[in-house]
């Protein structure tokens, strides 16, 4: 049914008034007490093996909605109302931003994916923090994670970055489950430089104490959300910074700014037409699967890993499970398969666990590996 709606209405339209219009139904629906409970019964049913614990949090199951979707922590509740086990909220910067110039968010249909240059487009951490103070004190619809991915806010200067991310930080910690530093954006000038070790030692230096001095009565999860695009040798350095620093985890990965051998079936000229911008989606599967793999391999369960890129199916969930991660993150598709897709995605996920040699999803994360040294 979705589908052919989709197809009927949304294809037609603007992506990103598409965006918009899917938006405000979710919001809208979750504020209707009646409405929001039935839609939680039939698009929420809970699976009780699927519990997850993950960055000292329990959650409902592995699958959340990764940030991107909910820029501004206006639908939280929808989202958790929808299905998604944990949803993250942003990427939101110090200062409040447009994002870059309209027409920014482009469809390859055909490739099940996406193509954005959005540019950080949010209402700033100050606003933000707001709304997310009045959220848990009118007693939220849904208890659910909440995590808060922050970035550079563009006019600021590569060389005072790391006072904007503190900014934020500063501003956020106290509402966030947990706390997300994206340096992966292609979407931002200069943020993708910040992935270099040398840069990125002092930055998640300084937002760790920012969270620390901010948040005294517990520790705030910190995690780094990385690019597709990095050489092998410098996911390998990530990683063994994360483990030096005491990071919580890694977002594996971001969007990609790769067009070739990513077999599109979208012509070449259309994908060129379009211009700059990240892709998301179906053809991103492969690479972020290897870059979770890699990570994995050096880091075991030292930290926790969430795959995120091409997470299409609940085969596609297991997999990233089985390579590593403990928690995994879908967006694009959620475009494509509506609102019936975390249902899918978690009963099929619970059909696999129970087919599986494993108890429990913990004992199924890094299995493949076990296997290859074994």
């Amino acid at each position: 049914m979705y589908r052919f709606f989709f197809r009927l209405v949304f294809r037609r339209m603007d992506p990103e008034q598409a965006h918009h219009v899917a938006f405000a139904w979710i919001r809208l629906a979750a504020r209707i007490p009646v409405l929001r409970t039935f839609a939680a019964a039939v698009l929420a049913p809970r699976h009780k093996e699927l519990r997850t614990e993950a960055l000292g949090l329990r959650m409902h199951g592995p699958f959340g909605l990764a940030a991107g979707f909910d820029k501004n922590a206006a639908a939280i509740d929808g989202m958790a109302m929808l299905g998604f086990d944990h949803v993250e909220i942003g990427t939101v910067t110090a200062q409040p931003q447009p994002g870059n110039p309209k027409k920014r968010l482009f469809r390859l249909v055909a490739d099940r994916a996406l193509i954005n240059r959005m540019g950080f487009n949010n209402d700033g951490s100050a606003a933000v923090a707001r709304r997310l103070a009045e959220r848990t004190a009118g007693k939220p619809a849904f208890r659910t994670t909440v995590g808060v991915n922050i970035g550079k806010t563009k006019i600021v200067p590569e060389a005072e970055a790391v006072a904007d991310y503190v900014t934020s930080t500063e501003r956020l910690a106290a509402h966030a489950d947990y706390l997300v530093v994206n340096v992966s954006s292609p979407n931002t000038p200069g943020l993708r430089n910040l992935q270099a070790t040398e840069a990125l030692r002092p930055l998640l230096t300084a937002v760790r104490e920012a969270a620390d001095r901010t948040v005294t009565d517990r520790r705030v999860p910190l995690l780094v959300k990385i690019a597709p695009d990095l050489a092998d040798e410098d996911v390998d350095a990530v990683a063994d910074l994360a483990v030096e620093l005491g990071l919580d985890g890694i977002i594996a990965t971001n969007t990609t700014i790769a067009r070739e051998g990513l077999g599109l079936c979208t012509p070449q000229r259309t994908v060129e037409a379009i211009g700059a911008g990240g892709l998301s989606g179906a053809p991103l599967k492969q690479r972020s699967l290897e870059v979770l793999r890699r990570l994995y391999a050096r880091v075991g369960d030292r930290i926790t890993l969430v795959g995120v890129g091409g997470v299409e199916t609940a085969d596609d969930v297991w997999e990233r499970i089985l390579a590593g991660a403990t928690l995994v993150q879908g967006y694009s598709a959620f475009i494509y398969e509506g609102p019936f897709w975390c249902r899918a995605i978690h009963r099929g996920l619970a059909e696999r666990l129970a087919a599986s040699p494993y108890a429990t999803l913990a004992d199924a994360v890094g299995a493949e590996h076990r296997k290859v040294t074994a």
